[in-house]
């Protein structure tokens, strides 16, 4: 079987999970991004993103890979490279998600693509989820994951660009161990190369413990919900540019677009090189 069409019987595959969003988990998220607001009550809305944090994948302990991923070859196919990077996603709001609701997401398989980069083979997953609740869909997501092989000694990654506008709003952000750890266990996310540094470095040969994709991407619409509170969130987009490590300090920054229906929105290295980049649109 070809590397076109090895992955092919996964392309449609389906899996729904379900979840009741909870005041406790919108009150520790709040607290983990250092936000003085009063805590919440049944029946408020959470913010646009945050149904990441309820609908989350939980196997147990014996069904997880020596990575902390869960193992592959049930929902997803088993891509047969070990690096496993968040690459980017498209989010359409739909209607608010409210504390107390019910909420399932159904997620598919859209798309396996194989292909050859400079670093060597690579898969991109293209998957799709809608997120339902009582009040019918609230949110679509478009997401992207990329396989990788294992860094080659002595490779050199890509140059990063630099950030596409000049910042009108700007944060630091300190991406200590502590904040790793507390994203990963509100996300229900065992990847080891967030929190385990001996493994991080000496397996996947990274040079520190990485920031999660979503945590970046989390930054950045609370730096938007900050900036623009009033605004009715319609869509937002990401696209990882280069990877962040807990040894160096990063920046969220974003400016409003002409027509006051757009933004633009980045995360910057403590080189000044773009790690993600975003738009919305309100």
């Amino acid at each position: 079987m070809t590397d076109e069409n090895k992955y092919s019987a996964w392309i449609g595959n389906k899996e729904v999970t379900e979840a009741l969003v909870t005041s406790y988990q919108a009150d520790a998220l709040t607290a983990t991004l250092n936000r003085e607001e009063p805590p919440f009550k049944e029946g408020d809305p959470i913010p646009p993103g945050w149904h990441l944090f309820y609908i989350r994948e939980v196997v147990k302990l014996a069904d997880t890979a020596s990575d902390g991923h869960p193992k592959r070859g049930n929902f997803l196919p088993p891509i047969d490279l070990p690096r496993r990077m968040w690459a980017g996603t498209k989010a359409t709001f739909h209607r608010s998600i409210h504390v107390g609701e019910k909420i399932n997401k159904v997620s598919t398989i859209e798309a396996v693509t194989p292909k050859v980069g400079k670093t060597g083979n690579l898969v991109f997953l293209s998957l799709r989820h809608e997120i339902n609740g009582e009040s019918g869909l609230a949110v679509t997501e478009l997401q992207d994951v990329v396989y990788r092989e294992e860094a080659k000694q002595g490779s050199v990654a890509p140059m990063p660009p630099s950030p596409p506008a000049k910042a009108v709003w700007s944060r630091d952000i300190n991406p200590s161990p502590v904040l790793l750890f507390r994203f990963s266990a509100l996300t229900m996310n065992s990847h080891r190369i967030h929190y385990d540094y001996k493994y991080v470095t000496e397996v996947e040969k990274y040079p520190g413990l990485l920031v999660h994709g979503p945590l970046t991407l989390t930054l950045l619409m609370d730096l938007f919900r900050s900036e623009k509170p009033r605004a009715s969130l319609k869509t937002f987009s990401v696209r990882a540019q280069s990877p962040l490590y807990d040894s160096h300090n990063f920046k969220v920054q974003g400016c409003p677009g002409d027509d006051d229906k757009t933004a633009q929105l980045w995360a910057i290295n403590h080189e000044g090189k773009l790690a993600m980049s975003a738009s919305a649109e309100y």
